[in-house]
């Protein structure tokens, strides 16, 4: 069975980078049933009704995995930063930590509910 693009950016990763994203790709998928992984931008991202919602990624400076909210710019958490992104915020992790999984969640939810609220508005349903 041939590996695909989102598969191996997962294998091809060192431990305790490959697990922690990995934990990290379950959370996003267990939170809402209509979140979807995809490959876009040679990255694994994760959409929520077809509209792009958050990717993950392993920061170039710190080697560490984060979390990057795509509408970052109208979440207000502590725990997520810009750094030198306008739109999307960023939240970092120490793989060999345990993942603050109450947080991810509490992140998660409020960034659904923009796209459920309309504040960002999902593509429309092809009839």
């Amino acid at each position: 069975m041939q590996s695909t693009p989102i598969d191996m950016f997962y294998l091809t990763k060192e431990e305790p980078n490959k697990s922690c994203l990995l934990a990290l790709r379950d959370i996003i998928l267990a939170q809402d049933p209509d979140i979807t992984a995809e490959w876009k931008y040679n990255m694994p991202f994760f959409c929520y009704k077809g509209k792009m919602f958050c990717y993950l990624w392993v920061h170039t400076k710190k080697q560490r995995p984060f979390l990057g909210m795509v509408e970052g710019k109208h979440l207000h958490h502590p725990e997520l930063t810009y750094e030198d992104r306008a739109r999307i915020k960023i939240m970092v992790f120490d793989p060999i930590e345990d993942l603050p999984v109450d947080t991810i969640r509490f992140i998660l939810n409020e960034a659904i509910d923009l796209y459920r609220s309309g504040l960002i508005k999902l593509p429309k349903k092809k009839r």
